[in-house]
């Protein structure tokens, strides 16, 4: 009986010390593409080439939206109007002020008071119409700029870059994908347990990878994710882990075994 028992106490840790088959994915695959169709005036970027997140991978032809973006710059930096209503309403706010006064001394007649409100009046309605219009030549600028922007084909994530579907000259429409960047910082690793070991893994817990031939060597991983389905098939469940790769040195699409720790 005592035999019986202490081989039942070893039996999830030896299981928890076997090795499982895994895999090694890259964290993401992206296929690029462009939010606006147009020609394509350069690709910066070849197939194998590092990118950042940010990083230029293409301009479209813009010369008509930076022209757009160009005029109403112009529109929206311009406050002569806005200056020149500006002086008028104080030189109209001060006759008031006078014709008022004189108005109360009995000099000036109600007409004459009546006349040059409704020219401050006038006058107040020019200057806020000025000062509309600027306010919407800087949100026409802002649109415009925001259009010139999208004339830019941005990366976003950091990766490699496995494919270029287009080059320079050619016409890139909305449907269409410039080039596929992979992420191979972080790798994710699914492996696939078994059920016995259902409820013995938990997030943040460390694995030791090893890749298979001819990478070989030995990484740590943490969990980050445990299914809670089992295919009931393989009598498995996934669990994910993801592998820091900074420099970049472990490939992605790779078999490995992994042991929990």
């Amino acid at each position: 009986m005592r035999t019986v028992l202490a081989l039942a106490m070893l039996w999830p840790s030896a299981v928890a010390a076997a090795d499982v088959d895994c895999l090694m994915d890259p964290a993401a695959v992206v296929e690029v593409g462009s939010p606006v169709a147009g020609l394509l005036e350069s690709v910066p970027v070849e197939r194998g080439d590092d990118v950042i997140a940010g990083q230029t991978l293409a301009r479209l032809n813009d010369k008509i939206e930076a022209g757009t973006v160009d005029l109403l710059r112009l529109r929206a930096t311009n406050t002569s109007v806005i200056e020149s209503q500006t002086r008028q309403l104080e030189m109209v706010d001060r006759r008031y002020a006078r014709i008022k006064a004189l108005r109360e001394r009995g000099v000036a007649t109600e007409e004459q008071l009546d006349q040059v409100e409704a020219e401050l009046i006038a006058s107040q309605s020019l200057l806020a119409q000025a000062e509309l219009n600027r306010d919407l030549a800087i949100k026409e600028l802002a649109r415009a700029e925001a259009a010139l922007g999208q004339r830019k084909i941005v990366s976003p994530l950091s990766g490699v870059v496995t494919e270029r579907n287009l080059s320079a000259g050619e016409f890139i429409g909305q449907g269409d994908y410039l080039v596929r960047i992979v992420q191979m910082d972080p790798l994710r690793i699914e492996a696939f347990v078994p059920i016995s070991l259902f409820g013995q893994i938990t997030l943040g817990q460390d694995a030791t990878i090893l890749p298979a031939a001819p990478v070989g060597g030995a990484y740590s991983a943490a969990v980050t994710s445990v299914d809670q389905v089992f295919d009931a098939a393989s009598g498995t469940f996934v669990v994910q882990l993801e592998l820091p790769n900074p420099d970049g040195a472990l490939p992605g699409g790779h078999r490995c075994t992994l042991t929990f720790e």
